[in-house]
């Protein structure tokens, strides 16, 4: 069976952005791009009318490892309702834990399921200790040894660098980290947070690693006391580092965001950090998140880019970030509404944008799949988290300062007509 995706305004080709073209979709390829493609008998046609078309989105922070990590989340309900073809993990398994993450998580997954391996042995666990509090955790070797035993799903290390994860260890698990990169010839990704000079962590990474939540607010970031952006953080992108903005649930401020963007700093890539907590609010999802940043003045171009050519980029795997005659059919139909949006950052401030991304369709190599068909066969992903896992992250979200979203019921409401109960979920 074959897709005739007519009418379309597609980014992500050689045709320019915003092109009206045709792709035609076989066999999990697309077979053909055009500004007019005639039906074949065999396709099955659906008329775009202007909706916008891009390649396959990629979050590039996420947390799928559902029932082994209090954060995780099935990859397919929460992607293939969204656009996202190709979700990575950032570090919830570490290389005592990554051979299951591959054989219950990624084998058994309709989306793309990537991973970074954590440092610490034993990954991402319930958070009261830090997992990088003892080095004894930190194998260089071992995690390296993983990353070359998993070629497919390994795409790079992961550390956590805020003090809740360290204790005082201050950044010598992300020496370790770095070590361990060098010998699998991977990239690292940081979490950046309290309690760590953010010139320490940027003076160790390379070209080619990442800083994610790049735009927390919580103590260490990327503005000095001014407001203003620190020399280091300059030197950091010149050099080559990338700059992730891991929204999640405690790590996006809009003041933060509003100032750094003033002075230049874009971010290179647009990730979600969902997991159990932030898939309530206020993420929600990657199309709310890039949302997000449409209202904050970037091009819908650069906004497309961000979550498709540079990750990819990153990733090493160009074939994922465009769409090519030859290329995998994975793509994401979206509408762009103008409206009032109410969106909100992770300290309870809400602001409104006039343009909001809804997803329409998402072609998982070549398997097309709608929001509707997604929550009948998996189920709607805020109701995928185990109750324990509930209570237990809300705990520590308290602990940290972090409140939930006080609005996520209505939104989920509007959206879906559906919401948890809230005791349930609170």
């Amino acid at each position: 069976m074959s897709w005739l995706l007519q009418n379309g305004t597609v980014y992500g080709t050689e045709h320019g952005p915003g092109a009206r073209l045709d792709l035609r979709v076989e066999g999990g390829r697309v077979v053909a791009i055009a500004s007019r493609l005639s039906p074949l008998p065999e396709d099955r046609a659906l008329d775009l009318d202007g909706r916008i078309v891009t390649p396959g989105w990629i979050d590039l922070h996420a947390h799928v490892y559902w029932g082994v990590t209090t954060w995780g989340i099935p990859a397919d309900p929460i992607c293939l309702s969204t656009g996202v073809t190709t979700v990575v993990d950032a570090g919830s398994a570490g290389w005592a834990t990554f051979p299951g993450f591959c054989r219950w998580i990624v084998q058994g997954a309709k989306t793309r399921v990537l991973a970074f391996v954590h440092i610490s042995g034993i990954g991402l666990t319930y958070g009261p200790v830090g997992e990088m509090e003892d080095l004894r955790y930190a194998d260089p070797e071992l995690t390296a040894e993983a990353i070359r035993l998993y070629p497919e799903t390994a795409v790079g290390v992961k550390v956590r660098q805020g003090a809740a994860q360290v204790g005082s260890n201050g950044v010598r698990p992300l020496e370790r980290a770095v070590e361990a990169a060098e010998l699998a010839g991977v990239p690292v990704m940081v979490h950046i947070g309290a309690g760590v000079p953010l010139p320490e962590v940027l003076r160790r990474l390379r070209p080619g690693d990442i800083v994610t939540h790049c735009y927390q607010g919580r103590g260490d970031t990327i503005l000095n006391e001014r407001g203003e952006l620190l020399p280091e953080v300059r030197q950091a992108r010149a050099s080559g580092v990338w700059f992730d903005v891991g929204h999640g649930s405690g790590s996006f401020r809009l003041e933060t965001a509003r100032r750094a963007i003033e002075q230049g700093c874009l971010p290179d890539v647009i990730s979600s950090d969902l997991h159990a907590v932030s898939v309530e609010g206020p993420v929600f999802d990657m199309p709310t998140t890039a949302s997000k940043f449409l209202s904050l003045g970037m091009r819908l171009e650069d906004v497309i880019r961000a979550v498709t050519e540079t990750p990819a980029q990153i990733l090493n795997r160009p074939e994922l970030g465009r769409i090519t005659v030859g290329g995998p059919a994975d793509l994401a139909v979206f509408e762009l509404i103008e409206g009032e949006f109410r969106f909100e950052d992770t300290h309870q401030q809400g602001w409104h944008g006039g343009r909001l991304l809804r997803p329409v369709y998402t072609l998982r190599n070549g398997e097309l799949w709608t929001p509707e068909r997604v929550w009948e066969e998996f189920g709607h992903p805020w109701e995928q988290t185990p109750p324990m896992a509930r209570k237990a992250n809300r705990q520590l979200m308290e602990r940290s300062g972090i409140r939930p979203s006080p609005w996520w019921r209505e939104w989920l409401l509007k959206q879906t007509g559906s919401a948890p109960e809230e005791d349930e979920a609170r």
